[in-house]
């Protein structure tokens, strides 16, 4: 369980995404989430569906290894299914109970979760192909209009990037920890709810502890190295549009072209 958590890491790989200039995959990440909400005919999830294909091919990354990063939030999209499924009214299919499940609920529920998926996989891919140093500079020049209004962007990409490069720390460090607990006689595999969730709190709590010393440690090292904000900084790699930028820039505006047509047939 541990290692299917992907989300949000990087995957390193040669593919054409990779080499992409960071601003252009998180606008695209932002106009492929447009995409997703722009439509409503089926024309508009064949449409969006076969762009993520496109990208998953191109990006290199297994698509075994995006999957993954599913199963930590299948909690959630059953559940969110579930509700949709119950609580929409119309034309009846059958009663469970109390409940009816109607035929528009059956096409709500498919709509969200093939969004859900898709929305889920098209930022992974942003960040499947972008290290957190790569997004903190992307966003830091996307959001620099911002400064006119005193907000604070660098500080924010920071953070980011920080919460990013955490993840896969974070994950390592839990994964210790279960494995102590487990050689302690601690049972994660129990059928019992209940059961799982008392097994899991020895484990959460060195977990958090962890977590706040080694920010305790990384604040205290950024701050021996005189660390004052991004004013009057350079960048050992400074941010240059190329060919393939604009190529890819020209591509997204004309997949999101391609949508809104389709969305209004």
């Amino acid at each position: 369980m541990i290692k299917d958590i992907t989300l949000g890491q990087y995957y390193p790989s040669g593919s054409i995404l990779h080499k992409l200039d960071p601003r252009v995959k998180v606008m695209g990440a932002l106009i492929y989430i447009i995409s997703l909400f722009i439509f409503k005919g089926k024309l508009g999830y064949i449409a969006t569906t076969a762009f993520l294909i496109f990208l998953i091919m191109i990006s290199l990354v297994p698509f075994s290894y995006m999957i993954k990063g599913l199963k930590t939030i299948i909690i959630f999209m059953v559940f969110t299914a579930l509700i949709n499924l119950f609580m929409t009214p119309g034309e009846p299919v059958f009663t469970i109970w109390k409940l009816t499940i109607s035929k528009e609920g059956i096409e709500v529920t498919a709509r969200m979760i093939i969004r859900l998926i898709s929305l889920i996989l098209g930022t992974s891919i942003m960040t499947f192909t972008t290290t957190p140093n790569q997004l903190t500079d992307a966003l830091e020049r996307l959001f620099r209009p911002l400064k006119i209004f005193r907000f604070p962007v660098h500080e924010i990409a920071m953070m980011m990037s920080i919460a990013l490069s955490f993840i896969p720390i974070l994950v390592e460090e839990l994964d210790i920890i279960m494995k102590a607990q487990k050689a302690r006689g601690a049972d994660f595999d129990d059928k019992r709810f209940t059961k799982r969730v008392k097994a899991l709190i020895p484990v959460l709590v060195p977990l958090f502890v962890s977590a706040f010393r080694r920010a305790n440690d990384l604040a205290l090292a950024m701050d021996s190295r005189c660390y004052r904000g991004g004013d009057g900084r350079t960048k050992m790699r400074p941010l240059v549009y190329h060919k393939k930028d604009i190529m890819a820039y020209l591509i997204l505006l004309l997949y999101l072209a391609i949508v809104i047509v389709m969305g209004r047939l």
